[in-house]
């Protein structure tokens, strides 16, 4: 076919750098062709903010007006082939990224930017809902931004102007593809969620299924497809099983197809073999893609004895120009389009307003969150735990008590590169706005045993937490994925999905590229994510070389103004913790013989953030070389 000559024109062609001015250029790897189909689905979730790219990796250094070229690009082969294409988000669009989080109010620019990717389906995540003012901002500002694109099956809205709960868009939307008329039906979910702000209402999956307006929407006929989008894991998860159960119940042989998010990860899950879904990674490092055919589109209801099982494929694509390029068939002067590009011109402007390439100070060397062992000199929480929180508590804590500081590892939420620490990494590293609590005089002998607890070392099970912490005062019920950093790389009990971080910076810092130019072409260069699911290891439209990756603990700890002496140990001490902490510190003091209450614990650091405290650490202490 000729537009597999034009592929294979363009499969080794240099790429230039994305619009971003400080993002690097793409690096040339072996690729896999994108499995097109008869309908074709782009996915992203979990983007935080990140719609610039990655402005130290050249892997992921593409950002959003790139992706809205690439979409118009396949849009327009669908056209031609008379195949369709759709667009799905499943939420967490917001905090992680400076270009989001240093705005006044956070997302002015954001939010203007996401809307002009041409979306066929949007959910919610958790992060647009922990904040009233976010949530107002989502049914305000974006939900209308996005028209019928927006679906929220299962959450509701306090309505500024009489306080009643109204759902925060419509419950689910049917629909026809553009060239096919493949009739779809789509519902839009978040997990069952507990941690929003008092402005929401999430009812659960579970009973959101039992629903007069879902059960009636399922039995509908003319349903080529039913399209399940969330803020939800394809993997492990209670509630995608729910819908599954739910439909099949009604609708036993109509293909259904998932989107998920919420983990971070790349997978793909098989259901049966009319039912599939995709998870689409993170902070835009991948656009996810998904083909079927094989569907009915004949606008009637075809008997169960002549339906055919559909052929669903997927594939990760790295989110940079080479990969984009390469799967468009275009090279650097046929790529852009004018939206895009006026796109690209909108996220630079907004980041030179917001100053996110102002420096604090210069990292002497990488710091990692999972690709170095903890404790290490290269681990992010190495360094956390030696030399920010002892600097800073031990300056700071006015009582003359000793002190144990606890934060946990899911504060941090990026990798530190060697080089300029800009506004932008402060809040790639940690975009959360909690503070740090104090409990004064705390016995030592249960103080000092919190930290292996909340590490799940001690005698606390996990969902004992998690009970716990929904019955506390302004600290709502989180799962434990909340309380550790996500992990792309780890496969639970029983899934075969596993994945690496992804490691390339630029070519100056990386000289194996450079040094393997003349290899094969074939053989993979790039470390980055090699994911392995259940339809196998092929679905990484980049051929990388694995990273190894190391497991963290929940929590990190620092002790601060102990004796230098063996024998001498407190009888009682201040034990400060993240605020985001504080239900399970509280929990584990209860197993531990003492009792607190919120109404215990007080104010630490006048009310610094975590963010602040890193931002300090660097400006007093690493400096930039002239």
């Amino acid at each position: 076919m000729l537009w597999d000559r034009i592929v294979l024109l363009l499969a080794f062609t240099h790429l230039a750098a994305s619009k971003q001015p400080s993002a690097p250029s793409s690096v040339e790897a072996p690729l896999r062709e994108l499995p097109w189909g008869k309908l074709n689905f782009l996915h992203t979730t979990d983007t935080h903010g990140w719609h610039a790219g990655h402005l130290r990796e050249p892997q992921y250094s593409a950002d959003w007006g790139d992706y809205i070229s690439f979409a118009q690009h396949l849009h327009a082969r669908a056209d031609a082939d008379g195949s369709d294409l759709l667009l799905i988000d499943t939420g967490d669009r917001v905090e992680g990224n400076g270009l989001y989080d240093t705005s006044k109010p956070p997302g002015k620019y954001t939010f203007d930017i996401v809307k002009q990717q041409k979306f066929d389906v949007v959910t919610v995540g958790n992060h647009e809902l922990y904040i009233n003012t976010t949530s107002l901002r989502e049914y305000d500002d974006v939900v209308p931004g996005l028209q019928d694109a927006y679906i929220a099956s299962n959450v509701d809205v306090r309505n500024p102007k009489d306080g009643k709960l109204v759902p925060l868009a419509k419950r689910f939307r049917k629909f026809k593809t553009k060239n096919q008329g493949i009739r779809v039906l789509a519902f839009g979910f978040l997990f069952d969620f507990s941690g929003n702000a008092d402005n929401t209402f999430v009812q659960r999956v579970e009973d959101t299924v039992k629903e007069a307006w879902f059960q009636d929407a399922i039995r509908e006929m003319g349903v080529d497809l039913f399209l399940v989008a969330g803020h939800v894991p394809v993997r492990n998860t209670q509630e995608f099983d729910a819908v599954y159960k739910a439909i099949r119940d009604v609708k036993w042989d109509t293909p259904i197809v998932f989107f998920g998010g919420h983990t971070h990860i790349r997978d793909y899950r098989r259901w049966e073999d009319s039912a599939y879904g995709i998870e689409s990674g993170r902070y835009m490092e991948t656009i996810g893609f998904l083909s079927i055919s094989g569907l009915s589109s004949s606008g009637k209801d075809v008997a169960v004895s002549t339906r055919k099982n559909p052929t669903y494929k997927r594939m990760y694509i790295d989110n940079n120009l080479y990969s984009l390029h390469h799967h468009s068939a275009t090279n650097k002067s046929t790529f852009d389009t004018e939206l895009g590009r006026n796109v690209s011109k909108q996220i630079k402007d907004a980041r030179s307003e917001l100053k996110l390439d102002q420096t604090f100070g210069c990292a002497p060397h990488d710091l990692w969150l999972n690709r170095a062992p903890y404790p290490s000199n290269d681990s992010l929480l190495t360094w956390l735990a030696d030399e920010v929180l002892p600097d800073t508590f031990g300056d700071s804590n006015s009582s003359s008590n000793p002190a144990i500081v606890i934060t946990n590892s899911g504060a941090l939420r990026f990798d530190i590169f060697r080089g300029p620490f800009t506004t932008d990494a402060t809040y790639l590293l940690c975009p959360f706005k909690s503070g740090f609590r104090k409990l004064q005089n705390v016995p030592y002998g249960a103080a000092s045993k919190v930290l292996k607890t909340l590490n799940n070392e001690g005698p606390i099970p996990l969902k004992d937490l998690l009970s716990f912490v929904s019955d506390q005062p302004g600290c709502g019920k989180h799962r434990i994925d909340d309380l550790v950093p996500h992990l792309p790389q780890v496969a639970q009990s029983g899934v075969p999905t596993t994945q690496t971080f992804p490691s390339v910076k630029s070519d100056e810092q990386i000289p194996f590229l450079n040094a393997n130019k003349d290899k094969d072409k074939d053989e993979p260069q790039v470390p980055g994510y090699t994911t392995r699911d259940d339809a196998g290891d092929g679905g990484d439209d980049t051929i990388h070389q694995p990273i190894k990756f190391y497991a963290v603990p929940n929590c990190v700890g620092s002790e601060i103004g102990f004796s230098s002496s063996a024998d001498s140990t407190p009888e009682s001490v201040d034990l400060i913790y993240n605020e985001f902490v504080q239900g399970w510190v509280l929990l584990a003091l209860q197993y531990l013989g003492v009792s607190y209450g919120v109404e215990n614990t007080r104010s630490a650091l006048e009310g610094k953030s975590m963010t602040d405290v890193i931002k300090d650490w660097v400006g007093e202490n690493w400096q930039c070389e002239e």
